[in-house]
This record gives C-alpha cells, structure tokens and sequence, in this order.
C-alpha cells in the first residue's frame, strides 16, 4: 500500500498556516500602515461588511491596518486533523455526526456546490482549536448609551471553560473519563460584583450529542438557589446585557436549531491583531496586563488594529419560529474557524446588532498563552443598532484546564461556591 499523502498535498491547504491567495480589486487591498475612516472607506468597500462600511461612514469607528501574519492551529490539533481525515460526515439528519475523533472534522476548502457546506462550517466552528480549557478573570462587562455616551452599568466576572472530549494536547486525553451525561464542552460564570447580584452563576453544559436539548443551570445569589434554564431563555438578554447566552462563544446552541447557508468566501479585514502591538486603555490588572481599549461612537468599538484575511460567509436561520433573530451572518476566519464579525437581524428582518470579536496572537499576549496556538479573545462588542446601545467586555483570557477539575463544573458546585 503507498504511503498515505500529507494532508497538505490532499487538500491544497495545511492547518499549520493556511495559504491565503488574495485577489486584489481596482485598488487593491489596503496595505499595513493604512488608517480608513470616512474620508477614504469609499476605496476600500470590497474589503469590508456593508454595516462596517456604513459605520465607517458614519465617523461611528475608524480601522487600523496592519500586516497579515498567520494564526496556526496547534500542531497536535493539525496531527489530529490529519490523521482522521475523511473519516467524519454528515448524518442525514441535522445535528448529526458521525466517525469524529479530534481535529478539524471538514478540513477541505468548502464548496458553493455543497448544499450541506454552511453546516459542516458550523461543525468546524465547534470544534475549532480553543484549548483544552481557560479560564477569565477578571472579565468586565459594561452596557453603554452610544448616543449618549454613556456608561449605565459595569458588571464583573469570573469565567471558566472545560473540554471534556476530544480533548488533543492536556491530559487526559482524549477525554476525561468521569462524564456520565455526555458533555463535551462545559462553560460556567460567576458575577463577582456589583453586591446586588454577587454570586449569581451559570453554568452551561454543551452536550456531545446535538440532538439532545443543552443543559443550563442558574445560580441566584439573592435567593440562594439553584434554577434549570427553561428552554427559551437562552435567547433572553443574559443579566440585562445586550447579549444573550446563545451568542456566547460567537453561538452557544444546538446546530440542528438552525439553517445553515455558505455564502462564499471574502478577503476581507478582519480584527486580529497583536495585543502588545496596539495601544491598550488605562485598566489593568496588578501583574501589569492591561485591557483592550474602546472607541470609536458611544465608546462601543474595540480599539484594535485589522488583518487583512480570508473569511467564509456563513448565514445561520432559526427554525424556531418565535426566535427573537430571522438571520445571523457570520464572517469565519479561514484559518481559525473564529467568528470575528457579524450582523443579527430581528424577527422582522431589519438589521438589529452587529458583533465584534477581536483576537490577539498568542504569542503576543500574556506569557500563558504564548505557545497555545489559540487566538485569544481580546475585546468583544455587541452594538445594537436600533437602540444606539452596547455591551463591551474585557476579558483577561487564560488558556489551559491546569487545576480545574470536572467536578468544578457540576451543579452541586454553584450551590458550593454561592455559599
């Protein structure tokens, strides 16, 4: 039998840094160094989502362009991309996969040819490498009044994440064996300030298996106890945010609630960027980390600078009919699978909020992250649009699950912590 082809020579691409052939329009794409705002976005249109334009146009935010650099997966992620590749597929019904083990589960190129290709995008985004566990602390989040810029209200975190299957670099690999429920990812928060909602918790359990509903848990702190999330809640403003628990994490739901569609792929910009390379705000932390900053109109905008990268565009329909969105678009980084950008369309289909996910290198944030081949969330915004309103959040990003155990992650734990 003949040796079996690296994956790059199979698929044209390889995970360690995906080649990004740029096709340059009349005026080219916009070279590092490059400043748009309102005078100049007219240029510079085919490199932008029409809402960035029209915010651009509006002197809402300005963007900063630097030189693109490559944001590789983790070489054990890439090994065990290739090592499985071809065995994953689709099932025939939504939220169905079948013969996944680890890695990237569809690392082709997607085809407009393919009816199922948005799908196997939102599969990918799943299971994108972001560690095999992290943590945030401390994670501020404020709402702000964009026309009148004003901060309303800051609320402070602490936030922590754990794979428990398919789990490619920290041991135990490759899943944890204590998981009789099945999770596969488990997310949790904690409010740790202001006093009239200290101790409020949430916990999230993403299930292996799609087609069951996902579990969700609610600590109150003010009445001390324990509460299921009603399904439904989960398209709730999370703690009176502008933010709803099913956008965590770019979508925090199940991939068979909904429709989705490959709209093709774009060089567009997109933020990422280097943390020690960009100016950072006045907050910091006491071992000398410093938050990103926000700009721009109402101060809702993440101060970060722009690569110029490639992007598959990926529409999400709910098939729940009574679902406050009708759409979501999502601009995905090729290399990444990371959702850096996109647009939610209310019920009527009018365009509703526009969300911003900036990623720092690695290697240039702090020195637990260096060598974790993760993008490490920076920044986000969620701007809605019609209100004139945002949330910001600044997250101090950990990547690795040293010391966190699975039982930190049960519910008898928010009971323990709220205590």
């Amino acid at each position: 039998m003949p040796p079996l082809l690296p994956l790059s020579a199979r698929l044209g691409a390889t995970l360690i840094s995906i080649s990004l052939s740029f096709t340059a329009g009349a005026t080219g794409p916009p070279p590092a160094g490059t400043r748009i705002d309102a005078s100049n976005v007219a240029g510079y249109t085919e490199f932008l989502d029409e809402t960035l334009v029209e915010l651009v146009q509006s002197a809402a935010l300005e963007l900063n362009v630097i030189a693109t650099e490559p944001f590789p997966v983790h070489p054990d992620y890439a090994a065990a991309t290739e090592r499985h590749a071809g065995q994953t597929r689709l099932g025939s019904a939504p939220g169905q996969l079948e013969g996944y083990v680890a890695g990237r589960p569809f690392p082709a190129e997607p085809s407009a040819d393919d009816p199922r290709a948005g799908e196997k995008i939102a599969w990918n985004m799943r299971y994108a490498w972001s560690g095999d566990g992290g943590s945030i602390s401390p994670f501020y989040w404020r709402y702000r009044n964009m026309r009148a810029d004003r901060a309303e209200r800051e609320l402070s975190f602490e936030a922590a994440s754990l794979r428990f299957k398919h789990r490619v670099v920290e041991a135990p690999l490759p899943e944890i064996a204590q998981n009789p429920s099945g999770i596969f990812n488990a997310l949790y928060l904690r409010v740790a300030a202001p006093p009239d909602i200290r101790n409020t918790q949430l916990l999230i359990h993403r299930l292996e298996d799609d087609t069951r509903q996902e579990e969700g848990w609610l600590y109150l702190g003010t009445q001390r106890r324990v509460r299921r999330l009603p399904t439904g809640q989960n398209t709730d403003a999370f703690l009176g945010s502008d933010i709803m628990i099913e956008d965590f994490l770019g979508y925090n739901g199940r991939i068979m609630d909904m429709e989705w569609r490959y709209l093709g792929a774009r060089e567009v910009l997109l933020p990422f960027f280097r943390h020690d390379g960009i100016t950072l705000g006045e907050r910091g932390t006491p071992d000398g980390f410093r938050f990103v900053d926000f700009g721009g109109k109402g101060h809702c905008f993440p101060q970060v600078a722009w690569q110029f990268r490639r992007a598959y565009l990926v529409e999400a329909v709910p098939k729940w009919n009574e679902h406050p969105l009708s759409r979501r678009l999502y601009y995905v980084d090729a290399e990444t699978y990371a959702p850096a950008y996109g647009r939610l369309y209310d019920n009527r289909d009018k365009l509703w909020k526009f969300a911003v996910a900036a990623y720092s290198h690695p290697d240039h944030h702090l020195q637990e992250n260096q060598g974790t081949f993760v993008p490490i969330l920076d920044a986000v915004a969620m701007i809605d649009l019609q209100a004139e309103h945002c949330t910001v959040l600044e997250p101090r990003m950990v990547i690795g699950s040293a010391g966190q155990k699975p039982s930190d992650f049960a519910v008898q734990a928010l009971r323990t912590r709220g205590r």
